[in-house]
């Protein structure tokens, strides 16, 4: 690597505490709220300023970044460099560097300093409900009023771990993946990963040396190529996310409808780990975790296993319980059209495939933030001629 976030000559951020006024009117009511601070967020205040629309962005960490400075140490993301930049700022990095979690981190941290954005950190959301023609944010310190919210976070909030999680012996270390940092937090001894996607190979590969390493779970599949190598960088990569994951596996195709259905149906595959690479480090596969006997892992098929160590690499349930509005569909799913609800006034950012296949990617979120703003501006210029 010949340059890091580090390097650059870009701002330190200046996130506004709890107590700023930010942008809002004398009364503290905004034209829009944006809930998450997270490279969603962002996006939709980089053009929300561009509008010129009063908003406040909501964050529940105390940093900006803090989403990505939280994940285990080793992460590294699986686009370069080149496809990592936010609308209006590239990524500070060599086109083809994989940014570390920490670059990204404050890349992004970077980027709301620079744009100046109204970040108001440390704030957790405890209710979004509506009162008449306003929108009411209730967090764990202040009331926030507007007439419109972008609701800027992915469907996946809390970690999910099965019921039967508590019947394993108290001895038994267990933690989900998403407070994994790195080997040393784990106890010594055998370490079995519950789950089989992109987490739990990276975290597999992490463990592997010095101990034996289970991973359960149904192969997702795995993308056929090296991504750092020349060909994908150079050839197949551009290809992928600029025309297939952009243009063509979008909602208003065939084609992007099915990926989307197989991708909420199956998950992503393997993509920088390949099936090879876990068994060349001795990484062992075993049946789907069932349940619990006599204080161990039960895997079906009636085996159990004796692990000093379990990682829950089980994904992440909504999480969006807070949000006291009809926008769920029978099944818990936010029923929406690239982001707008049936809710006037209410967005959604973030959920993955939300326009198309590059909507879970960063290259792909600034172009569904400029379609909500769009709608959000629309929206307040009929509300400023009806005052």
């Amino acid at each position: 690597m010949n340059a890091s976030i580090e390097d650059a000559t870009l701002p330190t951020t200046h996130a506004r505490s709890a107590g700023a006024p930010g942008t809002g009117d004398a009364a503290g009511r905004y034209d829009v709220i944006v809930i998450g601070g997270g490279q969603s967020g962002l996006s939709a205040g980089y053009h929300l300023k561009q509008q010129g629309l009063s908003f406040v962005i909501l964050d529940a960490a105390r940093r900006v970044g803090d989403a990505w400075r939280q994940r285990w140490d080793s992460l590294r993301l699986f686009t370069p460099a080149r496809f990592d930049g936010l609308d209006g700022m590239p990524f500070p990095a060599p086109a083809n560097h994989f940014p570390t979690k920490d670059e990204m981190a404050d890349y992004l941290e970077a980027y709301a300093a620079y744009f100046a954005l109204p970040v108001v950190s440390a704030v957790r959301v405890m209710r979004l409900s509506k009162a008449g023609e306003s929108f009411v944010v209730e967090t764990n310190g202040r009331r926030f009023e507007a007439r419109q919210v972008v609701v800027a976070m992915s469907k996946y909030q809390k970690p999910f771990v099965p019921e039967f999680a508590g019947m394993i012996d108290p001895n038994v270390h267990q933690l989900h993946s998403v407070d994994y940092r790195n080997p040393g937090q784990l106890d010594d001894g055998d370490v079995l990963l519950v789950g089989a996607a992109n987490s739990a190979a990276e975290i597999a590969r992490d463990l592997a040396p010095g101990r034996r390493v289970y991973v359960s779970g149904r192969h997702p599949g795995h993308v056929p190529m090296r991504i750092d190598s020349g060909v994908a960088l150079n050839v197949v990569l551009p290809l992928l996310f600029r025309i297939v994951f952009h243009r063509i596996l979008t909602v208003d195709t065939p084609m992007g409808r099915n990926a989307r259905q197989k991708l909420e149906a199956g998950g992503a595959p393997l993509i920088r780990v390949k099936p090879k690479d876990l068994d060349a480090i001795g990484i062992e596969r075993v049946a789907r975790v069932a349940g619990v006997r006599d204080g161990r892992p039960l895997l079906e098929g009636g085996v159990t296993l004796d692990v000093a160590n379990v990682v829950w690499c089980t994904g992440f349930t909504p999480g969006l319980d807070w949000l006291d509005l009809p926008i769920f569909d029978a099944e818990g799913h936010v029923v929406q059209r690239r982001g707008v609800t049936n809710v006037p006034g209410l967005y959604i950012l973030g959920l993955g495939f939300l326009y198309s296949y590059s909507s879970m990617m960063i290259q792909g979120v600034g172009r569904d933030a400029a379609y909500i703003v769009g709608r959000a501006a629309d929206r307040a210029a009929v509300h400023d001629e009806r005052s």
